[in-house]
């Protein structure tokens, strides 16, 4: 599927992986309807961005309220949606036990609530398109249930549960459904204390360009379903399905090293 010509919608626009989308989006032609909480790095993103017979729009919208939904429902209406980008995310690294109620409840709604309600709104329009496409960015964490990341690892669990079940029910439509889990990328969401956890651990990080290219080619490639980025985040991905406890001694290996970096209190990214 090529995205020429196409109008895209992409929540989370002015984080690291939704403004590099936006670039490989407009370079590749594409229409963007830019959704974020803040219009400031939305304005700098849009002047950025190669020009197309029409302007970019841009829509400021908290979309963890019904108000804010419906603003980027509003801004859909009447127009040719081809592609919805659920890329607005919250992560979290903490102990659960010290988890603050309201942003488990935020990382959670944003995280998996948010696109299945967006998705629900712009199904109608997308559906009348003869060539359409649902791309919903997870995390490797939505394979593997990592310490110190437990509610952000819940909702991408469900986001990636519910990317498959929507596929195999649009099957039979024009509809096509991606569901892409990067590792870890380096991006704002990522605290300090995250960062020096994948140094000392050793985990790899991807540049966020790297990653929506990635995600391009595999639309243009029509290669849908669900893919993990990166190795060897895919292999682990695979042997926890099948090997769980294998998992288990590796993880609690690395316990020692997460528990020194993790703080009572939460630390909190977002690319909203």
């Amino acid at each position: 599927m090529q995205v020429k010509d196409c109008t895209i919608v992409l929540t989370g626009a002015s984080g690291g992986i939704g403004s590099s989308l936006a670039r490989v989006f407009a370079l590749a032609g594409a229409q963007l309807i830019l959704v974020g909480r803040h219009a400031a790095p939305l304005e700098s993103l849009r002047a950025e961005l190669p020009a197309q017979s029409l302007p970019h729009q841009i829509v400021v919208a908290d979309l963890l309220t019904e108000q804010g939904r419906e603003q980027v429902a509003h801004a859909c209406r009447g127009l040719d949606i081809h592609m919805l980008v659920n890329n607005a995310g919250l992560s979290d690294f903490h102990l659960f036990e010290n988890s603050d109620p309201a942003t488990l409840n935020a990382m959670v709604n944003l995280n998996m609530v948010v696109p299945m309600l967006l998705t629900q709104r712009l199904l109608p329009q997308l559906r009348m398109q003869k060539r359409a496409a649902i791309i919903n960015i997870g995390s490797a964490f939505g394979s593997i249930g990592y310490p110190g990341f437990s509610v952000y690892c819940a909702s991408k669990f469900g986001l990636r549960g519910f990317s498959e079940a929507l596929r195999r029910e649009l099957i039979e439509t024009g509809v096509r459904v991606l569901h892409v889990a990067p590792r870890a990328t380096q991006t704002a969401m990522n605290s300090d204390q995250v960062v020096a956890m994948n140094r000392v651990l050793g985990n790899a990080t991807d540049d966020p360009l790297a990653v929506a290219a990635f995600i391009l080619q595999r639309i243009h490639n029509e290669r849908w379903g669900s893919c993990v980025i990166g190795w060897p985040e895919r292999l682990y991905a695979f042997i926890n399905a099948i090997l769980p406890a294998l998992t288990d001694r590796t993880l609690r290996r690395q316990l020692p090293v997460i528990r020194h970096f993790l703080t009572p209190q939460s630390t909190m990214g977002e690319s909203i």
